[in-house]
């Protein structure tokens, strides 16, 4: 088969998958116009029409499911042999581009990240801490780092291990309000909700017995920093990662809360695109973040 030929088999696919023409563009590093031209072309040369466009629609025509169907079944057994290939010889190299939590900018990681580095000299990183969710297949990212309890729609996870989290609560916050001691009272204050990983709804078996409380969040964001600076500010009390607030804590400008209570660990995932077979590079990441963990 042409390279052309399956370049425009894969831009077709692609299209298809990400719904849209400049979605496709970026993820294959093409430019709208070449990704336009490679479907023309696939079609000129199948003798008829693939999609139904316009500026605001997008749809596969008859002929255009029918292949379409086929053709994803074509380059996934041909990503398929080529993984098997290189997976005997291929060392880790390339740029990979991963996307985590602002939290962990930390020294424990970057001590990580080192270690990678100099066991992988070929492989350059590419780390976003914007804190963002981002999609990874259409901005082009190997892998997400995240405290979350599922990988989201059509991807997968590999746990990686825990992350701790804790109650906590600005002095400024305490000193008007009171310092709960149970689950009950904790729930009647401001509650600044991390939506990525808690639910209103918490349940945990503490001191007194099993307690179970609704939660009336006061603010609510997928933004660990923002609940960060929230709690700060003493806009109310949060559940925040332990490697978040471990500094606060130290110096006095959080306080931990119900000590006595078991805290809720979260699994940390290491997230990626549901595909058959990792690149080397990915694979050997997550790899090496299992071996640390084990290592302590």
């Amino acid at each position: 088969m042409a390279s052309d030929s399956l370049l425009g088999i894969r831009v077709f696919c692609r299209i298809v998958e990400l719904k849209g023409f400049a979605a496709a563009a970026r993820n294959l590093d093409l430019s709208p116009a070449m990704v336009s031209k490679h479907l023309m072309q696939l079609e000129r040369r199948l003798g008829t029409r693939l999609l139904h466009r316009s500026s605001r629609y997008l749809s596969l025509t008859e002929a255009g499911a029918a292949y379409h169907s086929k053709a994803v079944l074509l380059l996934e057994e041909l990503d398929k042999l080529e993984a098997q290939i290189r997976q005997a010889t291929d060392t880790p190299r390339g740029m990979l581009r991963v996307t985590a939590p602002v939290w962990f900018a930390n020294p424990s990681f970057t001590r990580l990240l080192a270690g990678y580095r100099a066991r992988y000299p070929d492989v350059s990183l590419d780390l976003d801490l914007s804190g963002r969710i981002v999609n990874l297949v259409e901005e082009g990212f190997d892998l997400a780092l995240r405290a979350a309890r599922t990988p989201g729609e059509s991807l997968v996870a590999r746990t990686l291990g825990t992350v701790r989290f804790s109650f906590v609560a600005a002095p400024r916050l305490l000193r008007t309000a009171g310092t709960p001691q149970t689950l009950t009272e904790l729930a009647r204050l401001p509650f600044l909700l991390y939506a990525l990983v808690l639910e209103s709804e918490f349940s945990v078996h503490g001191p007194h017995g099993q307690e179970t409380v609704s939660f009336q969040s006061s603010f609510r964001s997928t933004s660990d920093s923002l609940l960060h600076l929230a709690a700060l500010e003493g806009m109310g009390y949060a559940l925040l990662p332990d490697r978040l607030i471990a500094g606060d804590l130290a110096a006095g400008r959080l306080v931990s809360l119900l000590p006595d209570y078991p805290m809720p660990e979260i699994p940390l995932l290491g997230i990626y695109p549901n595909r058959k077979y990792l690149s080397s590079k990915v694979r050997s990441f997550l790899d090496f973040m299992l071996e640390a963990a084990a290592a302590g």
